[in-house]
């Protein structure tokens, strides 16, 4: 189930919230079995096939969790197999058919492709399960009840897309009697996030996603500009759409009263890569640096180990993303770049700000051209057709993929029609502007204060229901196939 559905925003969030509350008055045990089974729901909506996965890799996670609580000796071996079952699942299912093709390529193989179904989420719920199981070698993990332990894993607000998060940040709050009751104030923050990000993904990354689509299958035809501008798009695309989902699961699990934490920080603000990651993906970020970059050693054995461990972590976060060269290659850069950031950290001093973000910005949207990139191939001959800059011109279709009834009828609602009927993808260089100005200049959706006055309610309640009429079908957030 996605979040941005008519199903979900009209019949499941309410149900959920009333139900939660009510039945916490009779049992807090039962409010995390209705919360437990409602994930499963949301999890399994499009079908059950994938549940099974889901459950053995719960059931086996705690079996190893249970047994590093009962045991004294052999700790290290428990922790390794523990770890390596879930690295072996993810790979199993998602790497698998990368290795084929490799070795078909290499070897000159004719192996035949393994007919797989990725299960939904499993690049997050596996990370929170080695958390789980690390934090429990090292006794930071409190003995829960198993029921404490299914609830943070398949807690439905983030078991598909994150945030990723410590079982010490959230079980503990599961079980505080203060939060079994309905607080207004989160109420009202939780829907205002879950309205942005809900405002997010419907009005801007579905429009981007619209242009990037256009790009992609007409490469060959597009122009320079055209190819600047789709590489613009799917830099506004990916924020928006992932940056949304963020908001939205932020929000519910504050009107349930839960906190989640804060997973961007304005991430096109960043003065160099190293910045950039500190503020994009932010849970993902913590768990690599806590889980891989620290126990490698970090930055404690000298330059050139710190070099190494910052790659590895690069390499393992590109991977992460997907089993395909485009995002090894993505995550080798971003290792590069962050190695090059920490090597002239004092150089950079000296230049200018504003030099900094715009250097920093270019090669962001450059790289992330790379990771929707089909090959590595398309990528080079993309970047080499905008390079040449032979065309200026911006293709009719492009602009078509910001003509919206819902963008129409706001132009009518301003009285701007005449700048629309003057000036050519009048739509278009609306959205980009605004993409740019709430990007760099509004606050953080987390940070932001609430208000609870009228007015704010009855704005938020008119951007919700705009929202809903732009719902004309579901479409799937880009890290949902992660």
């Amino acid at each position: 189930m996605q979040f941005n559905t008519y199903i979900f925003v009209l019949a499941v969030l309410p149900l959920t919230i009333l139900g939660y509350f009510s039945i916490n008055k009779i049992s807090d045990v039962l409010g995390k079995v209705l919360l437990i089974g409602i994930s499963i729901f949301f999890y399994s909506y499009a079908g059950i096939a994938e549940l099974k996965w889901l459950l053995l890799s719960i059931g086996v996670n705690y079996l190893i969790v249970l047994i590093l609580r009962c045991i004294n000796r052999f700790r290290k071996l428990i922790l390794f197999l523990g770890i390596a079952f879930n690295v072996l699942l993810l790979f199993f299912f998602k790497y698998l058919n990368f290795a084929i093709t490799i070795v078909n390529e290499v070897g000159h193989k004719d192996f035949v492709m393994a007919n797989l179904v990725l299960p939904l989420g499993i690049s997050f719920f596996t990370f929170q399960q080695i958390a789980y199981i690390v934090d429990s070698y090292h006794n930071r993990v409190e003995e829960k009840a198993i029921i404490d332990y299914i609830l943070y894993v398949v807690y439905f607000p983030k078991i598909l897309m994150g945030p990723i998060v410590r079982p010490s940040d959230i079980i503990p709050q599961f079980n505080e009697k203060m939060r079994k009751t309905i607080d207004t104030s989160n109420l009202i923050k939780g829907i205002s996030m879950f309205g942005i990000g809900l405002f997010k993904k419907v009005i801007f990354a579905d429009t981007f996603a619209k242009t990037v689509s256009w790009g992609f299958s007409n490469i060959l035809a597009a122009t320079s500009m055209d190819l600047i501008l789709v590489m613009l798009a799917y830099t506004f695309q990916i924020y928006f759409d992932f940056s949304g989902y963020s908001d939205m699961a932020i929000g519910i699990s504050c009107m349930l009263n839960i906190e989640l934490p804060m997973n961007f920080d304005s991430p096109y603000k960043a003065y160099s890569i190293r910045d950039f990651w500190k503020r994009w993906h932010i849970s993902l970020t913590k768990f690599l640096t806590e889980y891989i970059y620290i126990p490698l050693g970090g930055n404690r054995k000298g330059k050139l180990r710190t070099y190494l461990n910052t790659m590895i972590v690069f390499l393992v976060s590109g991977l992460w993303h997907g089993a395909n060269w485009t995002f090894l290659l993505w995550g080798l850069l971003h290792g590069i770049f962050s190695i090059f950031d920490r090597m002239t950290e004092k150089i950079r001093k000296n230049i200018h700000p504003a030099m900094q973000w715009m250097a920093t910005f270019a090669l962001i949207n450059i790289l992330w051209l790379l990771f929707r990139a089909n090959s590595i191939s398309e990528w080079i001959s993309m970047l080499k057709r905008i390079g040449a800059m032979q065309s200026t011109a911006i293709s009719e279709g492009l602009i078509q993929t910001f003509v919206l009834p819902e963008t129409n009828g706001l132009i009518s609602l301003v009285h701007m029609q005449g700048l629309n009927a003057r000036i050519r993808g009048f739509s278009m260089i609306i959205f980009y502007v605004f993409s740019v100005i709430s990007c760099l200049c509004f606050e953080n959706a987390y940070r932001r204060k609430y208000s609870q006055r009228i007015g704010t309610a009855v704005g938020l309640a008119v951007m919700m229901v705009f929202c809903l009429t732009c719902l004309s079908s579901e479409s799937v957030f880009v890290y949902f196939n992660f």
